[in-house]
């Protein structure tokens, strides 16, 4: 099928990207290939690939910005075409959670995101898991946030569990704080982007924002407060269980964490597992799982996680081979 369709020279600079980048991978994607005569774009290929290339070509012009189309971007416009959904594109635009102190939106960016924001939204209690740069933290950090502007909790408190990864770091100087603050430092770089480092100091001098180790946790009941407990892949199931019992009325609670890079000593179970197996039936729990295809950082972390995530079920299927032979003899 050969269909022709009209553009302005300024929508084909953004669709195309930099030295045609963009039309290269749509054109190698969607088996399309495109020819564009002044301003009118012609489309090769078999009708299906081409309706798709064209309903998707005109939704990202509906959202993009000022500042063109990211690769994140395009990437996840083109698997979404390939599953037929490219009306998500617009969907995805319109579910602004707040804005950072720059004016940038925030807002999710794969469906996968999107079930997770609306299931903060929702629950009280919601088990984010997934790849790192997938947001777990930062949206819910915004959803955070935004609950605290609009008075729905009185306080926010960010915990994780201090645990070195892979390496041991040694004697740390200075007081308590200063001890914790490399632990927390992912949370306070969330919070300086969107809220601003003026309005965080402030509201942590007031006791309005804590960041503190999951440890602190421990005795307390935390009422009207938006709670996230991020890198939960590193707790025991005894510190899972301790932190999930403080929870008291009016409170939010976002659990964060990523199965496959934990911490722990080989001998000890998640709490992370242990809690989305025996929780994931509860109502008012949502357990959100984000994939490989919901990572919006630079698109090799995308790759880097789906190889690492191929590796890994291979490495899982020859070792369940190796014990069902051994069972065998």
């Amino acid at each position: 099928m050969e269909k022709t369709v009209e553009f302005s020279a300024d929508e084909l600079r953004t669709l195309f990207g930099n030295n045609d980048r963009y039309m290269l991978q749509m054109e190698k994607e969607l088996s399309v290939s495109f020819v564009n005569r002044n301003g009118t774009l012609k489309i090769e290929g078999e009708e299906e690939n081409v309706e798709h290339a064209i309903n998707m070509m005109k939704q990202l012009l509906k959202v993009s910005s000022n500042k063109g189309i990211e690769e994140q971007e395009m990437n996840y416009a083109i698997s979404l075409s390939r599953e037929k959904n490219e009306d998500a594109i617009e969907i995805l635009d319109k579910d602004i959670i707040c804005h950072t102190m720059n004016g940038k939106p925030i807002k999710p960016k794969t469906m996968g995101q999107k079930k997770y924001v609306d299931a903060m939204k929702k629950d009280m209690v919601v088990f984010g898991v997934g790849p790192a740069g997938t947001g777990k933290t930062y949206l819910a950090m915004a959803m955070a946030i935004t609950a605290f502007k609009n008075n729905e909790v009185n306080k926010i408190i960010l915990t994780r569990p201090a645990i070195e990864a892979g390496e041991k770091l040694g004697f740390l100087p200075g007081d308590l704080q200063s001890k914790v603050d490399p632990y927390l430092r992912p949370l306070y770089d969330a919070l300086y982007q969107i809220m601003g480092a003026d309005a965080f100091l402030k509201n942590m001098e007031k006791g309005l924002i804590e960041v503190a180790p999951l440890a602190y946790m421990r005795g307390r009941t935390l009422e009207d407060a938006y709670i996230i407990l991020d890198e939960a892949q590193n707790t025991t199931p005894a510190q899972m269980k301790m932190f999930l019992t403080r929870i008291g009325f009016g409170s939010k609670v976002v659990i964060t964490g990523d199965a496959s890079q934990k911490d722990l000593p080989k001998d000890v179970v998640s709490g992370l597992d242990v809690a989305t197996k025996i929780l994931k039936k509860i109502e008012g729990i949502s357990i959100c799982e984000l994939t490989g295809a919901d990572v919006v950082r630079h698109p090799l972390v995308q790759k880097i996680v789906n190889a690492y995530e191929k590796y890994e079920s291979r490495t899982k299927d020859a070792g369940s081979g190796v014990r069902k032979d051994k069972k065998n003899r």
